[in-house]
């Protein structure tokens, strides 16, 4: 047991030394693509809501915000028990799962013809999609070297975020010019999800894993020794690993761990941050384009103010995180990137046209700062034998705030006005931010195990 031990704390100073990404460059594109789906599917089902609810007929009825909030309880379901699965059995089988679940269920959206047929649909694209979120932030975070993990977590961000960058105008050409068009958008994402399940046969399993969790230390050499070869064609010889400051955890079921300090204190402030992010966020994704038709706008020029600001923003947010997140404490970052989203909440409840550009630019600034940092941030709380488990358990209850905020925004807008709905989804956002920035760890360019003091 004790030399067992050794090998496993000699695997992780080994990883722990590599200074750049070791694993092929390619492998950034396929995790990228990933969070491509993820985030066109977040996207898509605001865009496609208006053209659903004149099909089937709902009339703007609280039946249809019903129907798309379950998908936002799949997220949680999926995030915290298939995230636990892969504590057990490990990531890469669970990131295969996690993909052809999405893909299944994104197919399923699209040939919809009622609503209860679209509710267990968005169901199971919910199991997927937040499932893979926690698995894909967990994977990069296991992978990407302690002096450059917020920029290597950022740049696949980055490519992810172009999906919800795009599908705006992907929306606007397909769901007002076609009956089928909202069809067609979620189609366009199961063909998406069906390429990535392919792809991703060709990644490694983390040997973090694979040595702490997994018990096989002969094939966690092979993957650390390729990621070695990499990184020495990079930089030249490597530093020496020193095994005797790596601290291992005792085996246990993955949850428990969570449940005594300082895990369970980081826990509980993840939480608040997520849930009040998520009300801000998915009712914005959700409901804005059909906040703007209510007020006068029609269903094209509604997704447009969006999708301009879309495909300007949410790049620019990601490449502002690049250069800020390894450079800046995290939560330093993270409060900055609430307050852009405030501001621009603020700028959409004008009602003024050049302000409705401006407002979605920074709305999608905000998005592009806040999303791949605070993930990577969540996971970077929890130890490797729990991190899965921690970050669905987190991400899965702040999921509660997203299909809260998806019911709650409508009648705050009917109670109220639809001012007051941009401005609760600003003030619920920035709520978060403040969360991190007050009680938030440290943990820009630290060890994961130094992080888990």
């Amino acid at each position: 047991m004790v030399e067992n031990m050794d090998k496993v704390k000699d695997i992780i100073a080994r990883e722990n030394r590599i200074p750049v990404w070791s694993l092929p460059t390619a492998f950034l594109g396929i995790i990228g693509l990933g969070y491509f789906f993820t985030f066109y599917d977040i996207s898509d089902i605001g865009l496609a809501m208006p053209a659903i609810d004149e099909q089937f007929n709902l009339h703007g009825s609280i039946i249809l915000f019903i129907a798309l909030s379950v998908g936002l309880i799949g997220y949680a379901i999926g995030s915290y028990i298939i995230g636990s699965l892969a504590d057990i059995f490990g990531r890469y089988r669970s990131m295969i799962l996690t993909m052809a679940l999405t893909a299944i269920g994104s197919l399923g959206d699209a040939l919809s013809f009622n609503v209860p047929e679209l509710t267990i649909f968005r169901f199971i694209t919910g199991i997927g999609l937040g499932a893979d979120l926690n698995l894909v932030s967990i994977y990069i975070t296991e992978f990407a070297p302690s002096a450059v993990r917020g920029k290597i977590t950022v740049f696949t961000f980055l490519i992810g975020i172009f999906g919800q960058a795009v599908t705006p105008f992907i929306g606007y050409f397909l769901v007002p010019a076609f009956t089928t068009g909202w069809r067609w958008l979620f189609g366009i994402g199961a063909i998406i999800a069906f390429i990535a399940v392919f792809l991703r046969m060709e990644l490694p399993e983390s040997p973090r894993w694979l040595a702490t969790r997994g018990n096989n230390i002969s094939k966690a050499e092979k993957v650390l020794e390729m990621m070695e070869a990499n990184a020495s064609k990079k930089v030249g010889k490597l530093p020496e690993p020193h095994p005797e400051s790596v601290v291992v955890e005792e085996p246990k079921f993955p949850t428990l761990y969570l449940f005594k300090k300082p895990y369970s204190t980081r826990m509980a402030l993840l939480i608040a941050v997520w849930f009040f992010w998520y009300i801000g966020n998915y009712a914005f994704l959700g409901d804005a384009a059909s906040l703007l038709e209510g007020i006068g706008f029609t269903v094209a020029a509604a997704i447009l103010y969006i999708a301009i600001g879309a495909i300007i923003g949410y790049p620019a947010g990601a490449l502002i995180m690049m250069y800020t997140s390894d450079k800046y404490e995290r939560k330093h970052v993270i409060f900055a990137a609430t307050l852009v989203w405030l501001i621009g909440m603020i700028s959409m409840a004008t009602k003024v046209i050049d302000f409705l550009y401006f407002g979605s630019f920074l709305a999608a600034l905000g998005l592009g700062m806040y999303l791949q940092v605070a993930y990577t941030f969540t996971a970077e709380n929890y130890p490797t034998r729990a991190r899965s488990s921690g970050f669905g358990i987190t991400d899965g209850i702040g999921h509660g705030g997203g299909a809260l905020g998806a019911i709650l925004l409508p009648i705050l807008v009917a109670t109220y006005s639809w001012a007051f709905g941009f401005v609760f989804i600003g003030i619920t956002g920035f709520i978060a931010g403040l969360l991190v920035l007050i009680g938030g760890t440290r943990v820009s360019r630290r060890n994961l195990e130094d992080i888990s003091e």
